[in-house]
């Protein structure tokens, strides 16, 4: 199945300013018809919402770019990206510790008011964890 452009933002959830600056940074490279417009495959779907994971996950933009230029290569360059792939997992591991830590202190605090209430004794933050 092909996709217009606006059929395409629709399942995507993306603009269709966004799409065109993705095909600008040439992350994207839809087809185009004979009328010269862009027309976007499963295979563009597939690949948009895994583009979204790396954002949401915290790749930077500059290494998706980097990753779609290996990808655009083709199959000789699958040791770089998987290694790409690798390191960008241990990044996102390390940041879920810190956020787990995180986590932790903010319900350290929040036991903290909650026996504070229940004993209805006046509680300074100075006091707290």
């Amino acid at each position: 199945m092909r996709y217009s452009i606006g059929d395409f933002a629709e399942r995507t959830g993306l603009s269709i300013h966004t799409l065109r600056y993705y095909e600008q940074e040439r992350l994207l490279r839809p087809e185009r018809d004979a009328g010269n417009r862009r027309r976007y495959s499963e295979g563009d779907l597939a690949w948009v919402e895994f583009i979204k994971r790396l954002k949401e996950t915290g790749m930077p933009l500059r290494e998706i770019r980097r990753y779609a230029e290996l990808r655009a290569e083709g199959a000789a360059t699958m040791p770089e990206r998987l290694e790409m792939l690798l390191e960008h997992r241990r990044t996102l591991a390390a940041r879920l510790e810190q956020l787990q830590g995180h986590a932790a202190r903010l319900e350290d605090k929040i036991e903290f008011y909650r026996e504070a209430i229940a004993q209805e004794r006046p509680v300074r933050d100075a006091d707290a964890p």
